[in-house]
């Protein structure tokens, strides 16, 4: 299917009248140059001709109520979104927010309340925890809804499903969803295995995609759409405000708020596909301590001394060292800090682990997150039974090439040939 990003409908759209455009352009931050290097979809809206949808006119008295789907990352330059369009005249009824909360502040995987906003008096509705989904009654006084988050591009970074059932949520009320597009961090290359939706489908992977899927979050809802992997095969009533100056390998960009509490950094972020299949395994991703997907360490006896250096597959060494999470076990392991990061999905950290662990059935959880995270029930398998990486690589080539037929179109920036360095 072609890509489609549908415009909002014209009866949606208000009169806008000499005084009422003065009135929004005056409130609004200086907008953004056209001549502009780089601009996120947040800073391009007071550009796009979606902007004025937002707006509830003295004359029109109906129109206009926004939701907003927003946490910490939705700012334009150095104000929050929600600021931005309060001071531009845009009637927003309500915040909805992901796994972390609206201020991203809440560990991964507790609970968020519902609150209210104190700067603004705006009830804050989660949809992380049993209300993953908007509902009925949360959309009743909703005219459109403005989505605004920072992804990471991996599909087991939860704001992807927030992104679909929000989607949901908009079809079956048939009302029309704003996507503020973003960079994808680790937008630059396609790797890892394609879920199996049908074994581990979850809230951390509900699409048939690799682990890292090369799109920004503006394309992956565009194809949501148009792979009707909406409930019931409906369509969203979606449009995407692109970002200006885009590259795939976003070089020259730094995300300007970190999207989580424990992807601090832009290297924390390139390492993150490649080590959070560990929150599957008993081994500590440095959580609780000052280096969070910086580090991996096992609290088990292991294998090998802990007071030297260690090559990796590419032969980058890397210092062997212990380190003590907050309110856990003293774990050895790997410092990660200092290495550069392969632009693909690098196996070789959870085979080096798996290997210097000396009771190796202590390694995977009990449980079957690990496959929800990897996608697949074949790599637990593959690793217990020592294949080497890249014939475990060789194994996801044909769903890999299938979902690049499938991604290609959807894309609304083109892909380049990256001339990002590893960072």
């Amino acid at each position: 299917m072609a890509l489609a990003v549908a415009l909002l409908p014209q009866l949606l759209l208000p009169s806008i009248h000499a005084q009422n455009r003065g009135e929004w352009e005056d409130a609004m931050y200086t907008p953004i140059s056209p001549d502009s290097a780089f601009a996120t979809g947040a800073e391009n809206l007071w550009n796009h001709e979606v902007f004025p949808t937002m707006l509830l006119f003295r004359e029109s008295g109906y129109m206009g109520r926004t939701a907003v789907v927003a946490n910490q990352t939705s700012v334009v330059g150095t104000t929050h979104l929600v600021d931005t369009l309060l001071r531009a005249g845009v009637n927003i009824t309500k915040i909805f927010c992901p796994e972390h909360g609206f201020r991203g502040t809440v560990a991964a995987g507790a609970h968020v309340d519902n609150s209210t906003d104190p700067e603004t008096g705006l009830p804050i509705i989660s949809l992380y925890g049993k209300n993953k989904k908007p509902t009925l009654k949360q959309m009743e006084d909703v005219d459109v809804v403005l989505f605004d988050l920072q992804d990471v591009g991996c599909r087991f970074y939860t704001y992807l499903s927030t992104l679909h059932y929000v989607m949901e949520a908009c079809a079956e009320r048939d009302i029309p969803l704003v996507v503020l597009d973003r960079p994808n961090p680790n937008g630059h290359y396609i790797d890892g295995p394609v879920l199996d939706t049908a074994r581990f489908r979850s809230f951390v992977g509900m699409h048939p995609v690799p682990i890292v899927y090369g799109m920004t979050i503006g394309e992956y809802a565009c194809m949501i759409n148009g792979e009707h992997w909406l409930s019931g095969g409906k369509e969203c009533n979606l449009n995407v405000v692109p970002m200006q100056g885009y590259r795939r390998d976003s070089v020259g960009y730094e995300l300007p708020v970190p999207p989580s509490p424990n992807l601090r950094n832009a290297h924390a972020i390139a390492l993150y596909p490649s080590l959070c299949l560990f929150e599957g395994t008993t081994i500590s991703v440095g959580r609780g301590t000052d280096w969070p997907f910086e580090v991996v360490g096992t609290p088990h006896p292991s294998r090998v001394e802990w007071n030297a250096t260690y090559t990796l597959a590419d032969g980058q060494k890397v210092l062997l060292f212990s380190f003590t999470p907050k309110g856990g076990k003293l774990c050895y392991g790997f410092d990660l800090r200092e290495i550069q990061v392969p632009s693909r999905f690098d196996l070789s950290y959870l085979i080096m682990m798996y290997n210097v662990v000396a009771n190796r059935n202590l390694f995977f959880l009990g449980t079957n997150f690990f496959e929800k995270l990897a996608g697949s029930g074949e790599l637990r398998k593959q690793i217990m039974e020592g294949v080497s990486e890249e014939e475990i690589r060789a194994t996801w080539q044909p769903a890999l090439q299938h979902f690049k037929t499938v991604r290609s179109q959807y894309l609304i920036y083109p892909d380049v040939p990256s001339s990002r360095t590893p960072y």
